[in-house]
């Protein structure tokens, strides 16, 4: 039987586990899972169906990943245990005891790092991209590199001594440096130096080949030119060692002034305490406890690493020139609809609500949209949120074109982003000088929603077009993340996203929205009663299901109802990317939910769930919500988030027997997650079809995109005839 079909796949036989169901021991730890799921990210760098230099991005993406982990939830646990805190997780472990688990588990992820890169330079070689040495440097090489290294490296370097005039020098966040034990020549004394490695220069510099590429790291370049850093000394011995810096914010309740306050609190960031330390595993024991005392390093935060340090960095060398060893390019599509009216999104938007499935259309309907309304002389008004956003972001260009072309332009700014507060902080001062209004929503909670509204006079009224999204105005990211765009000018989504933008500019909560849910006010209590409307149905004999699909589930009173729901006999199925605190198929606690993880090209990020409503899953009666938040506490209790139900029944068929049934279905790129929290790959024979939903996304259109050709012919996964 294949498990990981869950459209038509059967629920797996009940897991008993010896656990006491009442206890915190029915919830997964929450770093353990996420950790979990950077193991799935590591092994698609070991697929074989994965092109070769996807699988080193897959490699690469895996070390980002370990190093924000230990950046932002590994110092607060080491906050919480120094300062003796011993209140247990949702599972019950307390911040010391996740502490040890974490750091077991995150020494084996790492020594596997080196492993697969092991693995694929072999494999890179045989494909003619060879990463080099310096002994292996020709003359000609030589003398190449030392134009490059004069030109391009030198400038940029600043050789330190330490001795008691030079103190040992801060080393940011994510530094990476070289320790050195020199000597010098002519009276052999002793001098220890640093050398930090400047982030501003590619780690990876190309030396000239008639073959194939080559490459040398530049810690490589900096060892072969010691001596033009410190003349009159020789190398005897070195190291190189990675920073890792405490790099959660802490912002004062009363600031006065929000900006300003962040941009102090960016600055402490980059002083946080050291974290982890990884160091080469060959290092010389003196150079060691220098860098481990002068950084206040106890030996539970070294690690030894016996290969290449700052694996993220491998990303460089996912060369475009190279596309036989990529993923076949592929084109977003541009709606139809859209091209029906000549590329006039207003035009588009009121024939009837569209829904835009990204990547596989394109993100630039989202720009044009707004880039439409600074232009458009009808346009009055334009609202949007903005959490995360690109440097040069066309988006901020065009509500910047509008608050100068004289528009009210409002833009909610969140300044809270995780490492785009400074982006962010850059991008309000530009809005602020065209003249728009720059709004900073709550001191208290993350502004996390994605919506944008336009107010447009068409003849003696006006009407307000909607934009609310999964994903962050981002276009960048937008090319690689799953997520949902809805556009209606549908007159109650207007009137509820409009609600929404006075709550977050003047602090004025709704007393109603008409077709919206939000958090921290309604959110989590309407998931709730959702799914108790699903167990109502259950017990009283009626066909009760469930389909959700977020990044993370670990919200313990969301997850107690989906237990519940699931003794009282809902078929539960849910697609979760990262964090699951949910033990699926246990005997007597959730013997009718199944759980997946889908880890492919795409980055899934778009958040659905859909409630059977007296059906069966799939179903035109289905209750059908997009949404912009996980069901985490900090999306339905310390953010403002959207959750908003589908009416149009083209756009709720679209997400039924298409986005959500494809997901279901996918069988190529699914992991399924067992009772104990581990995760298993679909086993696929040899030659044997398994459906993969990326593909076939990129393969065929959505259905409310579609134009003058009419949805009949949109292939459908499902169909029900109710």
């Amino acid at each position: 039987m294949n498990t990981t079909n869950f459209l038509d796949g059967a629920f797996p036989a009940p897991t008993e586990l010896d656990i006491d169901l009442a206890t915190p021991a029915r919830f997964v730890n929450r770093e353990l899972s996420w950790l979990g799921f950077n193991w799935r990210v590591l092994e698609e760098a070991e697929n074989p169906r994965v092109p070769l230099l996807e699988r080193l991005r897959f490699l690469s993406i895996s070390a980002a990943n370990l190093d924000e982990f230990f950046s932002v939830r590994v110092a607060g646990l080491r906050e919480l245990a120094n300062a003796g805190n011993v209140t247990p997780g949702l599972d019950g472990l307390t911040p010391a005891e996740q502490l040890v688990l974490i750091d077991a588990d995150a020494r084996k992820l790492m020594a596997h790092q080196q492993t697969i890169f092991t693995a694929l330079q072999a494999e890179m070689g045989s494909q003619d991209i060879h990463l080099l040495t310096r002994h292996e440097l020709s003359k000609d090489d030589v003398k190449y590199l030392e134009d490059v290294f004069l030109e391009q490296v030198f400038p940029v370097l600043s050789p330190l001594a330490i001795d008691p005039a030079h103190p040992f020098p801060f080393i940011p966040n994510e530094g990476f440096a070289l320790a050195l034990q020199l000597e010098r020549v002519t009276d052999k004394r002793s001098l220890r130096a640093l050398l930090p490695v400047p982030a501003q220069i590619d780690r990876f510099v190309a030396v000239p080949s008639d073959q194939g590429q080559r490459f040398l790291p530049l810690e490589e370049l900096l060892l072969l030119h010691i001596s033009q850093l410190f003349p009159g000394y020789k190398v005897k011995g070195n190291c190189a060692f990675k920073v890792l810096r405490d790099s959660d914010l802490e912002v004062e309740d009363e600031a006065e002034d929000l900006v300003r306050e962040f941009e102090v609190a960016l600055k402490r960031r980059r002083r946080g305490e050291v974290v982890r330390l990884k160091i080469s595993a060959q290092a010389p024991a003196a150079l060691q406890s220098l860098v481990m005392s002068e950084l206040h390093v106890t030996s539970e935060a070294v690690v030894e690493v016996d290969g290449m340090i700052g694996i993220a960095d491998l990303s460089e060398l996912v060369l475009d020139n190279r596309p036989d060893l990529l993923w076949p390019p592929f084109s977003p599509r541009v709606p139809e609809r859209v091209q029906d009216h000549e590329g006039d999104m207003f035009a588009a938007i009121r024939q009837k609500d569209m829904l835009l499935h990204h990547p596989y259309e394109t993100f630039d309907m989202v720009v044009r949209f707004l880039a439409q309304a600074a232009r458009d002389p009808d346009v009055v008004a334009i609202k949007q949120t903005l959490y995360r956003t690109s440097n040069r972001s066309p988006i901020v260009e065009a509500l910047c074109e509008a608050a100068e072309d004289g528009k009210s332009v409002t833009a909610l700014v969140e300044l809270k982003a995780r490492f785009d507060e400074a982006a962010n902080i850059r991008q309000s001062r530009r809005l602020e000088r065209a003249g728009a209004h720059v709004v900073y929503g709550f001191l208290n909670y993350k502004t996390h929603a994605k919506i944008s509204t336009v107010v447009r006079r068409e003849g003696d009224k006006l009407v307000t077009y909607t934009h609310f999204g999964t994903g962050n105005y981002h276009p960048i990211t937008a090319r690689i993340y799953t997520d949902l765009s809805l556009f209606t000018c549908d007159a109650k989504l207007g009137r509820d996203a409009t609600k929404v933008f006075n709550y977050l500019s003047g602090y004025a909560q709704p007393e109603t929205l008409e077709n919206l849910a939000i958090s921290p006010l309604s959110l989590k209590q309407s998931l709730l009663d959702s799914i108790a409307a699903e167990a109502e149905n259950a017990r009283n004999g009626k066909p009760a299901s469930i389909w959700a699909k977020m990044n993370s589930l670990i919200e313990s009173d969301v997850i107690d109802a989906l237990y519940a729901a699931s003794q009282d006999g809902v078929k539960i199925s849910l697609v979760i990317r990262g964090i699951c605190g949910l033990r699926p198929g246990v005997k007597g606690l959730s013997e009718n939910i199944r759980v997946k993880s889908i880890v492919g090209r795409f980055l899934e990020h778009s958040r659905i769930v859909c409630f059977g409503n007296g059906s069966a899953l799939p179903s035109k009666k289905a209750r059908v919500f997009i949404s912009s938040a996980d069901w985490m506490g900090r999306n339905l209790i310390r953010r403002v988030e959207t959750l908003v139900e589908i009416k149009n029944p083209t756009v709720k068929a679209q997400i039924v027997g298409q986005v959500m049934a494809a997901n279901m279905a996918d069988v190529a790129q699914s992991w399924v997650m067992a009772a104990d929290g581990s995760f298993t790959r679909a086993e696929i024979t040899e030659g044997e079809f398994a459906f993969n939903c990326h593909r076939f996304f990129m393969e065929n259109p959505s259905l409310s995109g579609r134009g003058s050709a009419g949805a009949s012919d949109v292939p459908q996964l499902t169909h029900t005839d109710d």
